[in-house]
């Protein structure tokens, strides 16, 4: 809706050859109701091969508002090397010290200004594309990760008990998960009462 809405109809009048491809997996009735081939705004939803279509697109738009972790669209347009325009939100967590692999918008007017340079610039896509696969390089290579991993589990598996003592987040989901069985259980022996 942000992308429809606020973002598109200036990016169009600016980039009028561009279009804005959409995909993503369970798309409502409402998200498709957005189609508008006339305006190059196109609802794909779902599709076999998200990577080719990724490769295959000159810029990724992401104007995330809200959410926690790392974005995984943001980390596949890396790999296949789209440089993206997205928000503070939408990067947190992915580059540590190293340049976006595009641009970090602050609001529409920088969003839109980002994603027309993106497009139009081919010395800066390059530049950005680069900064992509450095970023993959130097924060998410397994080999970079994969023994300290080792040998955390080797520390938690030496200390079992220790570790689950100390582990007070992993003993209130425990005992959540336990409560709400009990009563799902007490529950479902009410219902089969009254039937």
């Amino acid at each position: 809706l942000t992308l429809k809405e606020r973002i598109w109809p200036e990016l169009r009048k600016r980039l009028p050859e561009a279009k804005m491809n959409i995909y993503g997996a369970y798309p409502s009735q409402k998200v498709f109701n957005l189609h508008n081939e006339s305006e190059n705004f196109l609802i794909h939803g779902w599709v076999e091969d998200a990577k080719e279509v990724m490769a295959s697109s000159r810029v990724c738009l992401a104007p995330i508002q809200f959410g926690a972790g790392l974005k995984g669209k943001l980390a596949e347009a890396m790999q296949c090397g789209t440089p993206s325009v997205t928000t503070k939100t939408g990067s947190e967590g992915m580059a540590g010290n190293s340049d976006w692999n595009g641009f970090i918008a602050a609001n529409d007017d920088d969003f839109i200004d980002s994603a027309v340079k993106l497009y139009s610039e081919e010395d800066t896509w390059k530049i950005k594309q680069e900064n992509g696969f450095r970023i993959l390089k130097e924060r998410f290579l397994p080999e970079l990760h994969q023994q300290r991993f080792q040998t955390e589990l080797q520390k938690i598996f030496k200390n079992f008990n220790m570790h689950r003592s100390h582990n007070f987040t992993g003993a209130m989901l425990k005992h959540h998960l336990h409560r709400s069985t009990y009563f799902m259980s007490r529950f479902i022996e009410e219902k089969n009462r009254h039937n």
